[in-house]
C-alpha cells in the first residue's frame, strides 16, 4: 500500500467521518423536543416540507427530503395512523399517491416552532459561518444528485 493510500485510509483525513457525527449529533439534539410530542425526526422534517407545501405526491416529498420510497412509504403510514397526514390516490392518475396534512398535522407546527431556536442554542458557530456551511452542504447535496 502506498503512502498516499494509506493516508487516504485515515479517519482523521476523511470528509464522510465529521459529516457524519456531526448530523448524529445535531440529530440526537432534537430528540428530547421531538420526544415531548411522541414523532421522531425524520417524521419532524416530513412535517416541516408538507408545513411549507401541502399536497405533494410521494415522490415529490421524496425528492425534497432526498428520501427513498422504502423510507418514505412506511413513515407516512405510521404518520396517517397517527393522524397527522391522508394519503390518497390522485384522480387525474391512481399511480399517484398525494399527501395532505390533517388539523392534526397542521397544528403540530404550533407546537415545534421553537424546536430550531432551541437547538441553534446548543450551536456555537458564528452566523456567517453557519451561512457558509449550509451553502457548502447544499452544493454537497446537488453534486451526488
Amino acid at each position: 500500500m502506498t503512502q498516499n493510500e494509506e493516508n487516504a485510509l485515515k479517519l482523521e483525513n476523511q470528509l464522510c467521518f465529521p459529516l457524519y457525527a456531526t448530523s448524529r449529533k445535531v440529530i440526537s439534539l432534537y430528540a428530547p423536543y421531538l420526544k415531548t410530542l411522541g414523532i421522531t425526526y425524520t417524521q419532524y422534517i416530513v412535517f416541516m416540507a408538507l408545513w411549507e407545501k401541502d399536497g405533494v405526491s410521494i415522490s415529490e416529498l421524496g425528492k425534497r427530503l432526498y428520501l427513498d420510497n422504502g423510507t418514505l412509504t412506511p413513515l407516512l403510514k405510521k404518520m396517517e395512523n397517527k393522524g397527522y397526514l391522508t394519503r390518497t390516490r390522485s384522480k387525474d392518475d391512481e399511480r399517484i399517491v398525494l399527501i395532505n396534512l390533517t388539523k392534526n398535522g397542521k397544528n403540530m407546527k404550533e407546537k415545534c416552532k421553537s424546536f430550531p431556536f432551541s437547538v441553534g442554542n446548543f450551536m456555537k458557530l458564528e452566523k456567517e459561518k453557519a451561512k457558509t456551511l449550509y451553502i457548502l452542504l447544499y452544493e454537497i447535496l446537488e453534486s451526488l444528485q
